[in-house]
């Protein structure tokens, strides 16, 4: 017992001391989509006032790939010292292994969920040459020519693909799924007109949709949002039973000390209340969103997932 009461005493010691002077040296911030998505724009407005509260430099490094999933396998073996951290929506962390049994890790065991950071609807978005201006003519659009109408998403079990997959069921139309590596890429491919369609985030789409170059219908959301102007909601739009939205989150791998945890989190919900990154993120149509702990982050997680079981399950939707 004595043996043990040692040990244990000198691994808290071990612990309290690596919390003492971590940060040592710069983060790594793991995307797993390439560049120009949602996640590589908010982890880029981040870095700054993230790696400010942290006294240390922040590296955004993107390992885009199987709808996120390889970034977020990479982020769950590395060494749990706090130096390499993900970024991730419930596409990595929920979506992908719900629907894909080619992933090989397990998103409640398997990482440390640090802290929410953004919440936001997808957005609806075609090319403007699709004569569509409404969801209700898009459904009618796809229920003319079923199998014409491409989507594009960025990847294979991410969340635009569970979104639009669920759309496809509850509104009884066939659109082809074209999978791209980022959010980025995907909104790229319809504005190129090599896709018509695509159910994408926000931060990936909107200054398109603003800028006259592609043509937005309608926000996941069953209501209207006040982050997204001048869409409709679902209800609004003739879908009344579909309800989607995005969030994105921090995640450490497993074993990362609770004390070197809980640093990231006070640093985080510090960062997200910098007016000037809360000001970028709305001009995008995302709102930052801190949880309470990382306790309260974790559970979280957890009904989040029973909820979009549910989703899938009770929507018909299928995967390709």
């Amino acid at each position: 017992m004595r043996i043990l009461v040692t040990v244990f005493l000198f691994l808290s010691g071990c612990a309290a001391a690596m919390a003492q002077s971590y940060p040592g040296k710069p983060i790594r911030l793991i995307v797993g989509f390439a560049p120009g998505g949602a996640a590589d724009i908010i982890s880029r407005a981040m870095s700054e006032p993230l790696g400010r509260a942290l006294g240390q430099s922040i590296i955004v490094e993107n390992k885009p790939g199987a709808g996120s999933s390889i970034a977020a396998d990479f982020v769950s073996k590395s060494s749990p010292d706090g130096y390499i951290i993900l970024i991730a929506s419930q596409s990595g962390m929920i979506v992908n292994p719900l629907i894909n049994r080619n992933v090989t890790y397990n998103a409640e065991k398997d990482f440390a969920p640090i802290t929410q950071v953004t919440s936001s609807p997808l957005v609806v978005a075609v090319n403007p040459a699709l004569p569509v201006r409404s969801v209700r003519e898009l459904i009618a659009e796809a229920k003319k020519a079923p199998g014409k109408l491409n989507f594009s998403t960025s990847g294979n079990g991410s969340l635009p693909h569970l979104a639009t997959v669920m759309f496809n069921a509850l509104a009884g139309v066939e659109m082809v799924h074209v999978p791209y590596k980022s959010g980025g890429l995907s909104v790229q491919s319809v504005l190129a007109g090599d896709t018509q369609v695509t159910f994408a985030t926000a931060p990936s789409v909107m200054p398109l949709v603003q800028a006259r170059r592609l043509r937005g219908l309608a926000v996941t959301t069953r209501a209207r949002s006040a982050l997204v102007a001048d869409l409709p909601g679902m209800e609004e739009a003739g879908l009344a039973e579909y309800d989607v939205s995005i969030w994105y989150g921090f995640f450490a791998p497993p074993a990362t000390p609770r004390e070197v945890v809980k640093r990231l989190f006070d640093s985080t919900t510090l960062a997200l209340q910098d007016p000037r990154l809360r000001q970028i993120l709305a001009q995008d149509g995302t709102e930052a969103v801190a949880s309470r702990s990382p306790e309260d982050f974790a559970a979280f997680l957890r009904e989040n997932a029973t909820v979009t079981a549910r989703m899938i399950r009770e929507s018909g939707a299928k995967f390709d």
